[in-house]
């Protein structure tokens, strides 16, 4: 089991103690208050961990503390891993970013548009051109989640059994033929929705590569990474280590929820959205192959101008997220000033987020309150580690960047 460290001294690596002091501080006292079971976090620059702290629980019930080999569900942090996947095929020229979905997955030959109405009234036409692999890695395909209830077509997918994206006992090839008997809400490449995307995303990848997702990740990004806990699901020997799931309870305070099942064997479901289980170890070495442009430590995955395209704005029209009127809650704060390249969110306008951001930075956030970041401009790289999934929109990560922001002197 490797574990992350911290490596330099916070002065000389350019980082206020005082100012990181508040940061644990303010985060201590969220756990303090019964908002947060327990937090890791760490901030490194130029690769070197400067700052890590874990504080409070991972187990409540049972009083087991935070510490820092403990494992994470990372839910939506799961998306940029998967868009590695899919470009190591890319540059290989086993897959093109301009490939119609069909010419791998044939259940999407004739996508179909929503054109109006609800319910058994539904109306749909022929969709204008296909669904391309990209618009699934920027989220412009027009899929949907189930959990929205803000388009007809959110409706449809409930009613279809996909309220937690997968009818209950099926694998991936089979959730993916449900998803492509529905509608999408637009066009494809038009407008942008986040979306069951990254799951099909991961299908692709199976079927282009042979090998199943969690067996592709380890072989060719896990491994050679040394993400040495990452995976799709737990072992005996991890299980003890697994942060458990809370959920905010309505009136304030936090109780034990289903997370994504982990233990037990392999999943019959391999999740490219969302299903990865890792330690802060094995993403600040996911974050550390982003920073440096496709390489680490001798092993270079990506070449650099892949890496440079994935994270770059690949919105429609260039415009930012707000442009689009959707907001998942794990999203960047407030979305204005914040595109989206190849599954991660990247900075197109400093002056325009609602919390202090540098341009090109790029990251991306798990429903359960995970988050992380890659700063290029500033060699800084940041993660923040905990398990709560909250009711509504909360300020936690727009507190993180201020507190971050704050905290580097040079």
């Amino acid at each position: 089991m490797a574990q992350l460290r911290q490596e330099a001294d916070p002065g000389e690596a350019g980082l206020d103690p005082r100012a990181l002091g508040r940061l644990d501080r303010h985060f201590a006292a969220l756990v303090d208050e019964g908002r947060l079971p327990g937090f890791l976090v760490s901030v490194a620059r130029g690769g070197r961990v400067a700052h890590l702290t874990t504080h409070g629980l991972r187990d409540i019930a049972a009083g087991l503390p935070v510490e820092p080999g403990t494992l994470w569900r990372m839910y939506s942090m799961t998306k940029p891993v998967t868009a590695v996947a899919a470009l190591l095929l890319v540059e290989e020229g086993r897959l093109s970013l301009d490939d119609p979905v069909a010419d791998h997955l044939p259940a999407f030959a004739d996508p179909r548009v929503y054109e109006g109405g609800s319910g058994a009234d539904v109306r749909t036409r022929p969709a204008d051109g296909p669904i391309l692999v990209r618009h699934l890695m920027t989220h412009t395909s027009g899929l949907t989640f189930g959990f929205y209830h803000t388009h007809p077509v959110d409706a449809l997918y409930r009613e279809a059994g996909l309220e937690s994206s997968v009818p209950p006992g099926a694998d991936l090839a089979e959730t993916i033929e449900v998803y492509a008997s529905l509608p999408l809400q637009f066009e494809p490449g038009t407008q942008w929705n986040y979306s069951v995307a990254s799951n099909v995303l991961g299908r692709i990848i199976e079927v282009v590569s042979g090998q199943p997702l969690d067996v592709f990740c380890a072989e060719r990004i896990f491994g050679p990474l040394g993400m040495t806990d990452a995976g799709f699901h737990v072992n005996e020997q991890q299980a003890p280590r697994l942060s458990e799931m809370y959920g905010e309870k309505e009136g304030g305070g936090i109780a034990p929820a289903p997370g994504l099942p982990l233990r037990g064997g392999r999943p019959r479901f391999l999740s490219g959205s969302g299903g990865m289980v890792a330690s802060a170890h094995d993403y600040h070495r996911f974050m550390e192959l982003l920073r440096r442009r496709g390489e680490l430590d001798g092993v270079r995955l990506l070449a650099p101008g892949t890496v440079d395209l994935m994270t770059r704005n690949q919105l429609p029209g260039g415009a930012d997220l707000r442009a689009f009127g959707s907001r998942p809650a794990h999203d960047e704060p407030g979305n204005a000033g914040v595109g989206f390249g190849l599954n991660v969110s990247v900075v197109i306008d400093p002056s325009r987020t609602q919390a202090p951001s540098a341009l090109g930075a790029y990251g991306w956030s798990g429903v359960a309150t995970t988050t992380f970041w890659v700063d290029p401009g500033r060699d800084l790289t940041v993660q923040f580690l905990t398990q709560v999934r909250p009711r509504s929109s909360h300020t936690v990560f727009r507190d993180l960047k201020r507190l971050v922001h704050e905290a580097v002197t040079d």
